[in-house]
C-alpha cells in the first residue's frame, strides 16, 4: 500500500551549523511525505497488513499527524477508518479528517481514546493502527518498521550523523530509527552507532532517565500538539540508552523560534519539528555535541499543522 512516501531528503543546513558552532547539521524533512509527515511511512506499512488479514475497518486514536496520515491511506485502500480523538483536535486535523471521510469520536483524556480503540478491536475486529493499552506502549510493529526507513534512506545517501535529534510522543519513530541503525552497525555498514536525543515539550522521558518510574503519568500543556501527551514507552527509553543519547525538554517559546530560524532556511515545518533546533542548542551549550560534529534534525511535518 502506497501513496508515494518516502525517499524524503538530507538537506545540509550550513548557516544554521554556523550559528550552533558545529561542523556540519542536516535535516530529514519528513513534511514532504503525501500527506506532510513521517507518520505516512507507518501508515503504508500498517494499512498494507490490514488489508493481508481482511480487516472491515481500521481504529486508531490520534488528534493529529497519525489520524490524517491513517485516513488519507484507508481512504486509498477502501477501507473504513475510525479515530479516537480529543475533543479540543485542532482544527486542521479535523477538516482533513472530514474530508478524507474518516468517522472522528471524541473524547477528553487519552485513557478514554485508548479504551474505545480497545472496545473496536476486542468486540468489533477492528485493525488497531496505535497503541490501545494502560500503561503506553508504542504502535503494532508492522506500522512501526515503516520507520526504519528513515535511517536506511540516510545511510544510503551518505548522511551517518554523531547524533540524531528526535520530536518525540510515545517513541515510534525514535525506535524505528534506533533499530535500524543498530542493525546497520551489527552489519558493518556504519562504523558508529548515532546518538540518539528525543525532543520532548515537557520533561516525561527525562524523569525517567533521572529514576522515576517509566509506568507513572507526567502531566504538563503544550501547543506542540503532534508531541503531547504524559507517557513514557520502554521503546523510547531503550533507544536513547543503548545509543549513548538521552531526552531534551524544549518549551514551546524555542520550539517557535526554531521554526522561524528553519524558515529562515527555506524550511516550513510543524512546531514541535523546530523544537529540534533548539534541543542541539541546549545540547551544544551543555557539551553533549562538539564543535566536529555532525547533526541529524528529524523534520516531522510540514508547518500548516499549527494553523
Amino acid at each position: 500500500m502506497s501513496l508515494g512516501e518516502g525517499n524524503t531528503p538530507c538537506l545540509g543546513l550550513p548557516r544554521l551549523a554556523q550559528r550552533l558552532g558545529i561542523r556540519q547539521l542536516s535535516a530529514k524533512h519528513e513534511g514532504l511525505n503525501p500527506t506532510g509527515s513521517h507518520k505516512d511511512r507507518m501508515s503504508a506499512q500498517a494499512v498494507a497488513r490490514a488489508l493481508a488479514v481482511d480487516a472491515h475497518k481500521v481504529v486508531l486514536a490520534s488528534s493529529g499527524n497519525a489520524a490524517v496520515s491513517a485516513a488519507a491511506y484507508c481512504a486509498a485502500a477502501g477501507l473504513p477508518c475510525e479515530v479516537a480523538t480529543y475533543r479540543d483536535m485542532p482544527a486542521p486535523f479535523a477538516r482533513a479528517l472530514d474530508r478524507l471521510g474518516a468517522r472522528r469520536v471524541a473524547f477528553d483524556q487519552g485513557p478514554d481514546r485508548w479504551a474505545h480503540v480497545r472496545r473496536q478491536v476486542e468486540e468489533e475486529g477492528a485493525f488497531a493502527l496505535t497503541n490501545f493499552s494502560v500503561p503506553a506502549v508504542g504502535s503494532p510493529a508492522f506500522g512501526v518498521e515503516g520507520y526504519r526507513a528513515v535511517a536506511l534512506e540516510c545511510v544510503a545517501e551518505g548522511c551517518v550523523p554523531d547524533h540524531v535529534i528526535v520530536p518525540t510522543a510515545r517513541g515510534d519513530l525514535l525506535w524505528g530509527m534506533y533499530s535500524a541503525l543498530r542493525d546497520l552497525l551489527a552489519a558493518g555498514l556504519i562504523a558508529r552507532m548515532p546518538r540518539l536525543w528525543a525532543v520532548e515539550p515537557f520533561a516525561r522521558l527525562s524523569q525517567v532517565l533521572a529514576g522515576a518510574p517509566a509506568q507513572a503519568d507526567f502531566g504538563g500543556s503544550t501547543a506542540q500538539f503532534s508531541i503531547a501527551g504524559s507517557t513514557v514507552t520502554l521503546q523510547q527509553q531503550i533507544a536513547v540508552q543503548r545509543s549513548g543519547g538521552g531526552a531534551v525538554v524544549v518549551g514551546d517559546a524555542d520550539a517557535a523560534r526554531g521554526v522561524a530560524e528553519l524558515g529562515a532556511q527555506g524550511l516550513w515545518v510543524e512546531l514541535c519539528a523546530g523544537a529540534c533546533v533548539g534541543a542541539a542548542a541546549q545540547l551544544c551549550q551543555h557539551g553533549h555535541i562538539a564543535p566536529q560534529d555532525h547533526v541529524l534534525l528529524l523534520l516531522t511535518a510540514k508547518g500548516d499543522r499549527d494553523a
